[in-house]
C-alpha cells in the first residue's frame, strides 16, 4: 500500500435525498451499460446496497453478492478498514458498486482482493478517485455527504447569517 496523506476533516456538508441518488444511481447504470456485460454485482455494504439495487435493475443483473467492510465510525474516516465477508476468486467479470469513495483507504482493499472487477462509486472525492473505474459526481474532499439513510428533516441554518 502507498502512503496516503491524512484526509481533509468535512467542513461542509452535502445532503443527498432519495431521489437525486437514485437519479445518480441510474446515471451510473448509464455509464456501465456498454462496460458490461457483467457476470454480477458486488456491493460494498453498507453505502453500497441501495445503489447496487437500483444498477442491477437497470442493467437486468440478478446475481448480487455483498462484501462487508468497516471503516467508518459515525464520522470519522477510519485507515482501519475491516472485512467482514468477502467474495471468493479474482472478480473477473464482477462490477463492484460503493456509494463513494472518499480516501481510497477501502477501494485499495477492495481493489486487492477483487484485482479483476470493474469498481464504479456514486460519488467520489479527489483523493479515492484513481482507485475506482467510473464514478458519476466528483465532490471535494473536504465535504462530508449525508445520505438519505443518515439523514432526517430538520431545521439547517443559512451558509452565512446564521438564524
Amino acid at each position: 500500500m502507498t502512503d496516503i496523506p491524512a484526509a481533509t476533516p468535512p467542513v461542509r456538508t452535502f445532503p443527498v435525498g432519495w431521489e437525486e441518488l437514485h437519479r445518480h444511481s441510474k446515471a451510473l447504470a448509464w455509464r456501465l451499460l456498454e462496460l458490461g456485460p457483467w457476470k454480477g454485482i458486488v456491493a460494498v455494504t453498507r453505502g453500497g446496497l441501495v445503489p447496487a439495487a437500483i444498477v442491477a435493475r437497470e442493467l437486468d443483473i440478478r446475481l448480487v453478492d455483498t462484501l462487508c467492510i468497516s471503516s467508518y465510525n459515525d464520522r470519522t474516516k477510519g485507515s482501519n478498514v475491516q472485512v467482514l465477508k468477502s467474495i471468493a476468486g479474482d472478480g473477473d467479470g464482477l462490477l463492484i458498486i460503493d456509494d463513494l469513495v472518499d480516501t481510497g483507504h477501502t477501494a485499495r482493499v477492495v481493489r486487492e482482493m477483487l484485482p479483476k472487477a470493474h469498481f464504479a462509486t456514486v460519488y467520489a472525492k479527489p483523493a479515492g478517485r484513481p482507485v475506482v473505474d467510473t464514478f458519476v459526481t466528483e465532490v471535494s474532499q473536504d465535504t462530508w455527504i449525508l445520505f438519505p439513510w443518515d439523514i432526517e428533516p430538520q431545521f439547517v441554518p443559512p451558509i452565512v447569517g446564521g438564524r
